[in-house]
């Protein structure tokens, strides 16, 4: 499963540094995960402090 991330993003930039494949980028209104290339680690998610990184379902 890959990884999205919601409209709760606050863009600290937490989640695009702990990725290990550079797949998470800035977006215009908050960060994007390329969801082709996640391969579902959860690093972004456990380091979000606002909970906006869930999976696809």
């Amino acid at each position: 499963m890959a990884y999205e991330i919601k409209n709760e993003c606050i863009c600290c930039g937490a989640c695009q540094s702990e990725c290990p494949v550079e797949i998470i980028a800035e977006g215009a209104e908050l960060y994007k995960i390329d969801a082709t290339l996640c391969t579902s680690c959860g690093a972004c998610v456990a380091v979000c402090p606002v909970g906006a990184i869930r999976e696809i379902v």
